[in-house]
Order: C-alpha cells, then sequence, then structure tokens
C-alpha cells in the first residue's frame, strides 16, 4: 500500500510539472493545423480509416491464432499478440518510425532525426506523401509495425515464456523490421533504389516474420507431446471470426498503401479482394483431392495465403494477374503446411507456410505480372524485374533469418525461451498470467 501511495503521489507530481508545457505544445499544434492548407481532406480522411483497418488485423490475428491453439493456450496466445499493441507503439513514437523512415544513412537504416516525432507534424512529408499530414503516415505505417511481430506468434504458441518473448519483441523490430521497412520503403532504401516491388508488405511484413518464425522452432523445438499426441484446435468458430476481421482489415492494409483515396486505392482494393478468393478456392480444392475432404479451418487458411500473396503485388497488378496469383499462392501454401508433417518441425499456426511462403511466392509473382499500365510508378513484369525480385527476397530472407537467430539465442542462453515442462503441461494461461480463458 505504501508504495502504491508513493507512485499516485509521483504521478500527480508530474502532472502538475508538465501539464503546463504540454498545454503549450498543443496550442503550437493547433497553430499548425490553421496553417496548413495543402492536406487533401479525402486522403486523409481516407488513410485515418486504412489505418484504422490495419489496426483491428492485430485482435484479427489473436482472435486468428486463439481458436486454433488448446484451451489450456488461448489467453496466452491472446495475450502475445495484444501486447504488441503496446510494446510496438511506444518503439515506433520513440524511435521506430525514425529508424524506418527517417533521412537515409547508407541506404540501409534511417537516422533518429524523427526520434520521439521530432519534426513529425502536420505538414505532408514529400518524400512520402504530398497530400497526407506527415503525422498520419507515420500513424499509418505504425499499425503495420504492430502487426508484423503478432504474425511470428504463432510459430512458437503454446510454449513460449512471456518475459522472453516481451524482450524478443524489443530487439526485433529494432534491428530485424526497422532496417528491412528502411530498405523498402525509406529514403533511399537500397532494396527502393534497386527497384525491388513490394507495395503493402510481402518483404516487409509477410517473409520477415515468416523466416523470424522458422530460426524461432529451430531453437525452440517442438511442442511437449507433439508427434505422440492430437493437437487439435479448440474453437474453430473463434478462428473463423478472426480470419473475417482480417480479410476487411486487409483491405486497409492494401488500399491503405496507395496513400490516397484514388483509382490505385481501387485497383489494390479489388485485387486483393480476387485474390483471397481465388486462394480460398484453390487450398479448399488441394485439400478436398489431397486428404477428402474440405475443412472450414482450410478455407480460411487459404483465404488468408492469397492475401499474403497479393500483398506484394497489389498495386501493380490487373484483376486478371490476381485471379492467377490467388490461385497460385492458395495451392503453393497448401503443400508448404503439409511440408512440416514431413520433415518434422513444429510450426504450431503454420505462420511459415503461410506467411512465408505465401510472401515469397507473392513477392515472385510480382515481378511476373505487374505492369506500369496499373501503376506507372512501377514496373513491367519480365527478367529484370524477377531478377530484382529474387535478390529482393533473398536479401530479407538472410537477414531476417540470421540476425532472429542470433537474438533467439542469447535470449534462450541468458533468460530462457521456453516455459518449463510442468508450465507447459499446465498451458499458458494459468503458468503466465495466472486465469483461465474458460471457466465449467
Amino acid at each position: 500500500m505504501r508504495k502504491l501511495l508513493i507512485s499516485m503521489f509521483l504521478f500527480l507530481i508530474s502532472l502538475f510539472v508538465f501539464t503546463p508545457v504540454y498545454a503549450q505544445e498543443v496550442e503550437q499544434e493547433e497553430v499548425v493545423v490553421q496553417e496548413v492548407n495543402n492536406v487533401s481532406g479525402a486522403d486523409t480522411a481516407f488513410i485515418i480509416i486504412c489505418a484504422a483497418l490495419v489496426m483491428i488485423m492485430t485482435p484479427g490475428v489473436a482472435l486468428f491464432y486463439g481458436g486454433m491453439v488448446r484451451r489450456k493456450n488461448v489467453l496466452g496466445t491472446l495475450m502475445q499478440s495484444f501486447v504488441v499493441l503496446g510494446i510496438a507503439t511506444v518503439i515506433w513514437l520513440v524511435y521506430g518510425y525514425s529508424l524506418a523512415f527517417g533521412p537515409d544513412i547508407g541506404h540501409v537504416i534511417g537516422s533518429l532525426k524523427w526520434a520521439f516525432l521530432d519534426g513529425v507534424g502536420f505538414e505532408p512529408d514529400p518524400t512520402y506523401s504530398s497530400t497526407i499530414p506527415h503525422q498520419l503516415f507515420m500513424a499509418f505505417q505504425m499499425m503495420f509495425a504492430i502487426l508484423t511481430p503478432a504474425l511470428i506468434t504463432g510459430a512458437f504458441a503454446e510454449r513460449f515464456k512471456f518475459k522472453s518473448f516481451i524482450l524478443f519483441i524489443v530487439i526485433w523490430l529494432t534491428i530485424v523490421y526497422c532496417p528491412i521497412a528502411h530498405w523498402v520503403w525509406g529514403q533511399d532504401g537500397w532494396i527502393k533504389n534497386l527497384g525491388g516491388l513490394d507495395f503493402a508488405g510481402g518483404l516487409v511484413v509477410h517473409i520477415a516474420s515468416g523466416t523470424s518464425a522458422f530460426a524461432a522452432i529451430l531453437i525452440m523445438g517442438i511442442r511437449r507431446g507433439y508427434h505422440h499426441e492430437a493437437m487439435p484446435p479448440h474453437n474453430l468458430p473463434l478462428t473463423f471470426i478472426g480470419a473475417a476481421i482480417l480479410w476487411i482489415g486487409w483491405f486497409g492494409f492494401n488500399a491503405g498503401s496507395a496513400l490516397a483515396a484514388s483509382g490505385l486505392a481501387v485497383s489494390a482494393f479489388v485485387v486483393t479482394h480476387i485474390a483471397a478468393g481465388a486462394a480460398l478456392i484453390s487450398w479448399s480444392l488441394s485439400e478436398w483431392i489431397y486428404r477428402g475432404k474440405p475443412t472450414v479451418l482450410g478455407s480460411i487458411s487459404g483465404a488468408v495465403a492469397g492475401l499474403v500473396a497479393i500483398t506484394p503485388a497489389a498495386g501493380f497488378v490487373s484483376p486478371i494477374s490476381a485471379l492467377f496469383i490467388g490461385l497460385a499462392g492458395g495451392a503453393i501454401c497448401f503443400f508448404a503446411v503439409n511440408l512440416k508433417e514431413r520433415f518434422g518441425y513444429d510450426d504450431s499456426l503454420d505462420v511459415i507456410g503461410v506467411h512465408g511462403v505465401g510472401g515469397i511466392a507473392g513477392a515472385l509473382l510480382t515481378g511476373i505480372f505487374a505492369t506500369t499500365l496499373v501503376n506507372p510508378d512501377g514496373a513491367d513484369g519480365g527478367v529484370t524485374l524477377l531478377k530484382i525480385q529474387v535478390i529482393s527476397v533473398i536479401a530479407t530472407i538472410v537477414y531476417a533469418f540470421v540476425v532472429s537467430f542470433i537474438i533467439l539465442k542469447i535470449i534462450d542462453k541468458t533468460m530462457g525461451l521456453r516455459v518449463s515442462d510442468r508450465e507447459e503441461l499446465e498451458g499458458l494461461d494459468l503458468s503466465q498470467h495466472g486465469e483461465s480463458g474458460y471457466r465449467f
């Protein structure tokens, strides 16, 4: 009680000290808002909505993953995704945005010029957009930085120690996500300068997360009883709801990457939906032929695979090309997921097979199907662009895997990555959070 009273007292003192300073800053910002005349209201409203859609994808991932684990791990799985909302937000504010999108250093990382959002105000930054406030662009990209590490959690579900997980996310965002984002989207990033195309995150989000997930499961090993007991999803309707939220949110993810309420955004919206529908069909048909019955889990996994595959191509391909990308992405990811049964690795919720392989397939198919008829700022598919895409994919895979492996190995040797056998048997809900998702 004494510590609580002291904490409350210090908090109140800080309010009295900093509130006048903050109020003065707000008054200055209000003046700035009034002076900005070159911001498009339509584009700003559109990107605000898209940023909100991307944000809701992280809780969507939590539900999608939460339904696929066993009952004793549902809250632990939800928490791993949800806590990233807080961690990544603070990192992005303090230094993450500046490292990813700030003024270039050596074509590999941004400077700290925009740390604590210094200079990131309501005026547009023409490097990224001339019609929306710089601060809105920052917020939109923040949602990508939140979602990406949440995707990784599905690979090592049901066995990661929570405090070690938090440390991993902090380091991973800093030295894996931010550099790759700068390479692909930042000012003078080397992949951007090379001509690599990644409209909404095939490299930055899906290949980076899928490859890092592979590094994690190699170090952590399989779940207790993985080859000896059934581990079916405990709540597929929950997973179904998560998939529906992801499909909706993906429109903000891809269409919003046009950074304007424009024809390009419309094109990205349309091809996103087409690819998801096509992949749903191709995955389900593959499963029907291979296993004799199409499943609900297969159909929603197929839709997500199509969304992943179209992500790098969304702003560069036509609807017909999106159909082919979706059909290919669904079938490729289905067979990639089934490889874990042959090789015996424990990718709990198929992050590698869906996000890693789907991202690779989408990035390479972008090199084939991209056309300047859709986006004059892109490139036409062919041998030259395909070579650039291959280089971009290999660089992302190697960097994300090696650095993630080193991070995880160091944490494993110092804090330990896995919960104990007793805690794993008990479940993450009780052992890590002291609560249960269901009371009977």
